[in-house]
C-alpha cells in the first residue's frame, strides 16, 4: 500500500456492466415465465430485474453472463 499511497503504483480497475436481462431473455427466445424457471428464480424476481427495481447478484449474475454468451447452454442444461 505504500507504493500506491506514494503514487508509484497504479491499481487495475474493472467496470462491471449491468446485464441487460430483457435482451438476454429475448436472445434465448423464451417467455419470462420459462426464463425464470430455467435459471431457477421466481417470475416476480425476474420481473423486478427486468424493470430495474432490483438487480441480480452473485451466482445469478454469473449465470446470466453465461446465458448471454450462449443461450443454448441454458436450454441444454435444462434438458439434461
Amino acid at each position: 500500500f505504500r507504493e500506491f499511497d506514494a503514487g508509484r503504483l497504479k491499481l487495475r480497475t474493472y467496470e462491471v456492466k449491468e446485464p441487460d436481462i430483457v435482451a438476454i431473455r429475448k436472445k434465448a427466445k423464451v417467455s419470462q415465465q420459462t426464463f425464470a424457471a430455467l435459471i431457477g428464480v421466481s417470475l416476480r424476481t425476474l420481473q423486478n430485474w427486468e424493470q430495474g427495481r432490483t438487480r441480480p447478484t452473485g451466482p445469478a449474475r454469473a449465470l446470466l453472463r453465461i446465458v448471454e454468451k450462449n443461450p443454448r447452454a441454458m436450454l441444454t442444461l435444462h434438458a439434461a
